[in-house]
């Protein structure tokens, strides 16, 4: 299994709308490929700080649930709304020792 983290910092003043377009991403995200999804906001540490973490039984299943997304065209509408609030972001991908 691998975890996946994509870490976003936030632009000033943006999480709330972030937290609210996150509520409408629920709707879309594909839970037969992602064996887990959570969302973290930062309470210590960089301020404005949120986590996309999302865990999958391998990285072909990762790869396949991008697909999917980016994919579909409500997906590209929500992702033109989410970017103007994302200052800069990183992926980190983690192999989980079961």
């Amino acid at each position: 299994m691998i975890i996946v983290r994509d870490v976003f910092q936030l632009k000033f003043g943006k999480a709330k709308d972030v937290k609210s377009l996150m509520e409408e991403s629920k709707k879309m995200m594909s839970p037969e490929k992602a064996k887990s999804t959570r969302v973290l906001f930062d309470l210590v540490g960089p301020a404005y700080t949120m986590v996309l973490e999302s865990g999958y039984s391998g990285l072909t299943d990762f790869e396949n649930s991008m697909k999917d997304h980016f994919n579909k065209p409500e997906w590209t509408e929500w992702y033109k709304k989410f970017i103007p609030n994302i200052e800069k972001s990183y992926r980190e991908i983690f192999t989980v020792l079961e």
